[in-house]
């Protein structure tokens, strides 16, 4: 059936249904992804190992949480030590001698926070779009920018837009669960190497306070040896970082690395962000069809 024309009605989800597809969602994205993230700041720590007040990036799959180290000692999990080759050599020996356990390292304190943001973002981006329809037409390609500006519009917009062209294109009025999978996969990538070079910027500014802090701490401990009378003064003597705009920055990346330098870690993040949102939302559109099925056995009963 062309999905230009009209279609069978569709059973509508209820918002709690809704929450509990993108809850489903979310958890399962964690399970999927976090191991990879575990995996790789293990390699960093091996490499670079984590000093005190060191700050390092740690993603479970739907939020990017900066975490700092504090510990001293090799209890904490990412400075626990270990002998590894690569990244298929850190999943075995991980696994081996730590535990299967030991891949989700560090992941329950961050769920509290990713799932329900997730939860609220992908509920409220079906309700507006339900909304926006119901008054503006099916049809409307502004739709999905609308109601996701709030947040990863690129990403709906891109998303929405693939779905209809493959559900087309299969001559399908709903789509499948690798139709979802394959939009969300895509649209990810497209809106991952769109915002990379601000990603990239961002990690700088991150960078350059994390230096000016630590330069700061050492100037106090070491007049402080020497006589804390001297401590305003050494303070005032570390200049902070310039408070450079987003232009300027990424003029200044271009100058040194090239127009490539902005585009830095690009592979590592499409490896990350290209299964992350294929599974969530594949996950969510197969919740969201379960549920109508539901629904539909309960309105032929009543």
């Amino acid at each position: 059936m062309d999905p230009e024309a009209g279609g069978p009605q569709i059973i509508k989800v209820t918002p709690l249904q809704q929450m509990l597809a993108s809850c489903t969602g979310a958890v399962l994205t964690s399970l999927m992804v976090t191991p990879l993230d575990v995996v790789k700041i293990r390699l960093q720590a091996q490499n670079n190992p984590f000093s005190k007040g060191k700050c390092f990036v740690y993603s479970n799959g739907l939020m990017d949480h900066v975490c700092v180290c504090e510990e001293e000692s090799n209890k904490a999990w990412y400075k626990k030590p270990g002998c590894f080759r690569g990244t298929l050599d850190a999943f075995l020996k991980i696994t081996r001698n730590e535990g299967i356990k030991s891949l989700w390292s560090g992941l329950p304190p961050t769920l509290v926070m990713a799932v329900p943001a997730t939860v609220i973002y992908f509920t409220c981006y079906d309700q507006l779009t339900d909304l926006l329809r119901s008054k503006l037409g099916e049809n409307g390609s502004y739709i999905p920018i609308v109601a996701g500006i709030v947040a990863r519009s690129m990403y709906w917009y891109n998303y929405e837009v693939l779905k209809k062209w493959l559900c087309e294109k299969s001559g399908l009025y709903e789509p499948t669960f690798m139709i979802s999978f394959t939009s969300g996969a895509l649209s990810g990538s497209f809106a991952a190497v769109a915002t990379l070079p601000f990603d990239v910027v961002k990690t700088q500014k991150q960078t350059q306070l994390w230096m000016y802090e630590s330069h700061k701490i050492q100037i106090l401990s070491l007049d402080c040896w020497g006589g804390c009378g001297a401590v305003g003064t050494s303070t005032r003597a570390v200049s902070m970082p310039l408070h450079m705009s987003t232009w300027a920055i990424m003029k200044n990346i271009v100058a040194k690395n090239g127009f490539p330098g902005l585009f830095s870690g690009l592979i590592p993040r499409l490896i990350k962000i290209a299964p992350a949102c294929a599974i969530m939302i594949s996950t969510y559109e197969f919740g969201k069809v379960f549920f109508q099925k539901q629904n539909a056995r309960k309105q032929q009963y009543q």
